[in-house]
């Protein structure tokens, strides 16, 4: 089973490895559109892509592997947009309201997600840090000279938290984006 990373460019594989993880992560993202995360294998996804199973467990350790690395791609696909305000808690609101319809834009990945994300695969561990990174970054950016990393670590506490209750079904992502907005605020009262 594979550790690698997929990421543009596909370092250390050929072109024709790059294009049957392609091939693997197109496919899944059209087999979780169709069958949802529960009922999704690693199987399905293979014949779906025209290879075989034994191909896809080569560049795919699990199906959570597949959500995680599917997550990132769609996060990271979208360059992100330069928060626009005055203020880092105008920038910050404006950056959390983004991520989070990002996140919406496809639902049936948001609900794979969140139980992807609390595996234990390696693969999926190393993703997980570099999606926290991302949500840092985007954050870090939005603040400007008064990224404080302490107000930083409980953006991306606060944030994570957030889809973590929105992934339990406890509000939705809509709900989230506008507790998140207030946050920011509570957040930054005083910074």
């Amino acid at each position: 089973m594979s550790s690698q990373v997929f990421e543009a460019p596909r370092q250390g594989l050929n072109p024709r490895q790059a294009e049957t993880v392609e091939k693997l992560l197109v496919a899944g993202l059209e087999e979780l559109r169709a069958v949802g995360h529960e009922a999704l294998t690693v199987r399905t996804v293979a014949q779906r892509a025209g290879v075989s199973p034994a191909t896809a467990y080569t560049y795919l350790a699990s199906k959570n592997h597949l959500f995680a690395e599917l997550f990132w791609r769609h996060l990271t696909s979208d360059a992100a947009p330069a928060a626009a305000g005055d203020s880092a808690t105008t920038r910050l609101q404006a950056t959390m309201r983004a991520l989070t319809a990002r996140i919406v834009e496809e639902p049936e990945l948001a609900a794979a997600v969140t139980p992807a994300l609390l595996g234990t695969d390696p693969d999926v561990a190393r993703l997980r840090l570099r999606i926290g990174a991302e949500f840092l970054a985007r954050f870090e950016a939005a603040m400007g000279e008064q990224a404080d990393p302490a107000v930083l670590e409980v953006l991306v506490l606060t944030f994570s938290g957030a889809l973590l209750q929105a992934g339990m079904g406890l509000m939705t992502y809509d709900e989230i984006a506008e507790r998140l907005v207030s946050a920011v605020a509570v957040i930054l009262r005083g910074h």
